[in-house]
């Protein structure tokens, strides 16, 4: 009969004194990553750019080899993280002094919303899921898309929502999940209709099936008028 190794399954070939090491190992990785962070000026994950995330994804590589792997010596992994630091100095040196460079490392601010429509230039570039920007604008009190005067999506990839004064606001395209917003090919009653894939309202009679004169696309939900909760 076969008997478990626990020794093998804990420790391999490791002594164990090896799990001191360990632990003076993630104090060190820790320490480093904590002091990339600070001397980079950045208060919390959601405020990296792309460039940040790449360089925060290295390191985090590297301190995860250093602190369980006992053939990984420390030095060699405190070069790299003083190497990425002098990148991210680098970069954004350039950045602060190019306008083009900027661009490419950190993209643009992309206005998804304005007027209550959507941009349709935005939506055929924008690589995520309409179910994303929804959940985004819901969480930020919106129900349809007529009480957003503009939205922007930051470089970081932060929604920014710039709302319509309650006397300003227009009925438009609703935000809320498939339960409880329905879609239609054919219109069911005479109403005011918004286009699912760019908000566009227009009143349509029961019976009709109508192609959107701002997309070209054919599905229609009832346009909402609700005010927006303060």
């Amino acid at each position: 009969m076969l008997s478990f190794d626990w020794h093998r399954f804990l420790l391999n070939d490791q002594p164990a004194t090896f799990l001191f090491e360990v632990v003076v190992r993630v104090l060190l990785a820790y320490v480093v990553v904590f002091t990339f962070l600070k001397v980079s000026g950045r208060r919390g994950v959601r405020q990296l750019s792309l460039f940040e995330l790449v360089v925060i994804l290295t390191l985090g590589s590297a301190s995860g080899d250093v602190t369980f792997y006992d053939d990984v010596p420390v030095l060699p992994v405190v070069l790299v993280f003083i190497v990425m630091l002098a990148l991210y100095r680098f970069t954004t040196f350039l950045t602060a002094r190019s306008v083009r460079f900027s661009k490419w490392i950190q993209g643009d601010v992309v206005t998804l919303i304005k007027e209550g429509l959507y941009v349709l230039e935005s939506l055929d570039k924008l690589n995520i899921s309409e179910d994303e920007f929804f959940m985004e604008l819901r969480q930020d009190g919106v129900e349809h898309l007529g009480q957003v005067r503009l939205a922007l999506i930051e470089v970081d990839g932060q929604l920014s929502i710039y709302f319509y004064d309650d006397d300003e606001m227009r009925a438009g395209l609703s935000v809320l999940p498939p339960e409880h917003r329905q879609d239609f090919a054919q219109i069911p009653f005479t109403a005011l209709y918004a286009c699912t894939h760019c908000g566009q309202t227009e009143e349509i009679e029961k019976g009709q099936s109508r192609t959107c004169s701002r997309c070209k696309e054919t599905l229609w939900s009832v346009a909402l008028k609700t005010r927006r909760l303060h």
